[in-house]
């Protein structure tokens, strides 16, 4: 195995028992092949990149593939007949049957619509859903800001917003508490549930039965897959959510800008389209006030596509399909388990744990983010902010803040209604984040969070548990 940085033997004796203990690592020798051939630059800078959550990172093959498409093509503005339009179009429509493909959308069901990324792709669905006095809106509190923002749209209808509260520490949603919420659904009216399949902020992934037994009781479904799909396989062939949105730079690094929502036909003409733009509409009159929307997926493509770009995302699809999701998902898996263990694991002299994981301490139904909180001797909790400084010097790429995710973020840092309302009580007024920092005074507004994804190694995981070892006993500076 490729080690990228000195290796000691403290090191050396580490990977052997984590090689014992989870075997099924060996199983993945293909991805350490992989990441000198296509990401030599991560151990030639001497790279720990653990925010896999937030981003993927990309192979050479890719961008170089892409490029000498790019130099070989002549690609037009796809809306047109000429003959670079008609190539672009050829390839746009060639990645739209890809994603189907990759996905297990039945094109017969499914319409796969290119937005610039998953939160276009909620958006388009929260200020079109036909949102009225008598309606809800249910979304669980683990949610990204782009599901929480579509709350304005409901409530600007005057329906209601209802959340599903998750439960420290595993941050779970407990079923007779979603069954309780789900009851309460009107007959005749639209009302739409939206959740993660992975959290963003704990890692946890929340059941995909939810899909079935939601629209079993008259809800429509939205699927947040944006962390789900980098390390697992969505089918929905399987389950069928009304709307699925994703970015593709979670997947596989490039391109970015380019997301997708793959919506059910059938839910996809419930709503409503608050405006129109240029691509969406075969004919509109200025003199006449009307419009005619096109069909399908191009009246909700708003002006021109990314039409240079989407042909990376075909490259892009098939080259983590010739890795093989299941390499990768096994790899993740292990190397959580592991990292797990040993953040638990660390503690001062005095006994007191070093860390606070927000999260399942296993990987059942669990994702590779791995979010913490880092203590001192007496128990107090050491800023966020000084763990990214000190991790940047070390050249450690993770990721701090509530990750656009305040509902898990209030619950798994014990912040409450009250104090918030106080932070909140003059609306007119914009606050900054230093100063929300300040209001909510003596406890933290943030967190640790470090993600594996597709060529993390031992090495990273060992190489941040080292460097959360430079935090025991007074060693904050």
């Amino acid at each position: 195995m490729a080690q990228s940085r000195a290796s000691g033997g403290r090191r050396k004796s580490a990977f052997e028992d984590f090689t014992a203990r989870y075997p099924e690592y060996e199983s993945t020798h293909t991805l350490d092949e992989l990441r000198a051939r296509e990401y030599s630059r991560l151990d030639e800078g001497n790279h720990v990149y653990l925010d896999y959550t937030g981003g993927g990172l990309y192979a050479a093959s890719q961008v170089k593939a892409h490029a000498d498409l790019l130099l070989n093509n002549v690609l037009g503005n796809p809306h047109s007949i000429s003959p670079a339009s008609i190539a672009a179009t050829e390839l746009v429509e060639n990645c739209r049957r890809r994603i189907g493909e990759y996905f297990g959308a039945d094109p017969a069901e499914y319409a796969v619509i290119f937005t610039a990324n998953a939160s276009q792709a909620l958006k388009l669905v929260g200020e079109a859903y036909p949102f009225g006095p008598d309606d809800t809106f249910l979304l669980t509190f683990d949610n990204h800001n782009s599901v929480n923002g579509i709350r304005e749209f409901d409530r600007a209808h005057g329906s209601t917003t209802k959340y599903v509260p998750v439960l420290p520490p595993d941050m779970r949603v407990r079923e007779e508490d979603l069954d309780r919420y789900l009851e309460d659904c009107g007959e005749g009216c639209h009302n739409l549930f939206a959740y993660p399949a992975q959290s963003n902020f704990s890692g946890v992934q929340h059941p995909m039965e939810w899909i079935g037994k939601a629209r079993d009781k008259g809800w429509d479904v939205m699927l947040d897959a944006a962390a789900y799909v980098p390390t697992n396989r969505l089918d929905l062939s399987v389950v069928k959510p009304d709307f699925t949105a994703l970015s593709f730079y979670k997947m596989f690094g490039y391109p970015t800008g380019v997301g997708a929502l793959i919506a059910r036909r059938e839910a996809l003409d419930k709503l409503q389209r608050p405006w129109f733009a240029g691509g969406t509409i075969t004919v509109a009159s200025v003199q006449a006030d009307q419009h005619f929307l096109a069909g399908g997926s191009e009246a909700w493509e708003d002006g021109t596509l990314n039409y240079a770009c989407l042909p990376a995302v075909d490259m892009g699809l098939d080259f983590l399909e010739g890795v093989g999701i299941d390499t990768i998902r096994t790899r993740v898996r292990s190397l959580t388990a592991w990292l797990i263990e040993q953040v638990l694991a660390l503690r001062h002299k005095n006994g007191r744990p070093l860390a606070r994981l927000y999260g399942p301490t296993n990987i059942h139904m669990r994702g590779g983010t791995v979010t913490i909180n880092v203590y001192d001797a007496d128990g107090n909790g050491i800023d966020h902010i000084l763990v990214e400084e000190r991790a940047s010097r070390e050249r450690i790429s993770l990721r701090t803040g509530c990750f656009c995710n305040p509902g898990a973020g209030e619950v798994a840092l014990g912040l409450e209604k009250g104090e918030l309302d106080t932070c909140f009580a003059d609306a007119d007024r914009r606050m900054s984040l230093n100063e929300f920092r300040q209001c909510i005074d003596g406890k933290s507004t943030g967190a640790v969070r470090v993600s594996a994804g597709l060529v993390t190694n031992f090495d990273d995981v060992y190489s941040f548990v080292e460097f959360l070892e430079g935090f025991l006993d007074g060693n904050n500076a």
